[in-house]
């Protein structure tokens, strides 16, 4: 008997395209079988991981923004106060405002001043650190919020 693997090597070598609905029935299931069985593992944990990847991205920027409206809100509103430009980027990797994230939460430190602070070269006055639950979505704790130190 012929394999699958036998069949699609002598086809490619000959420049003959096939499709697995055009094989008869006993390749077709074969081939279902020996593919579902190697690559439906290896296809499941790809979605997963690519899951899991979109919750922790959309859980980090819930978490980023959360911390920046808790201390904004904290020091009188954007009239008054405003946190480092850091707190209005992206929450991905590379963000200095983001010092930990693991299963307990997402750990933000940032400084803060009056509007314009950072465009103006002026030195901060405020100090920030938040700990954000790791779906983003509750402030666990402002571990401190004043003035610079």
């Amino acid at each position: 008997m012929i394999s699958l693997r036998s069949l699609a090597l002598h086809c490619l070598c000959s420049g003959v395209l096939f499709s697995a609905a055009a094989l008869p029935p006993a390749f077709a299931q074969t081939k279902t079988q020996a593919q579902s069985q190697s690559q439906t593992t290896g296809v499941d944990q790809t979605f997963d991981r690519i899951e899991r990847l979109q919750q922790e991205a959309a859980a980090r920027q819930r978490a980023i923004n959360l911390a920046r409206n808790t201390v904004v809100r904290l020091n009188g509103g954007l009239t008054r106060y405003m946190p480092a430009a850091c707190m209005f980027a992206s929450a991905g990797g590379g963000n200095s405002c983001l010092i930990k994230q693991n299963s307990q939460g997402f750990l933000f430190r940032f400084n803060g001043g009056a509007p314009g602070w950072q465009q103006q070269n002026l030195a901060p006055t405020f100090s920030s650190e938040v700990l954000i639950a790791a779906d983003g979505r509750s402030v666990l704790e402002v571990i401190y919020n004043g003035p610079l130190r």
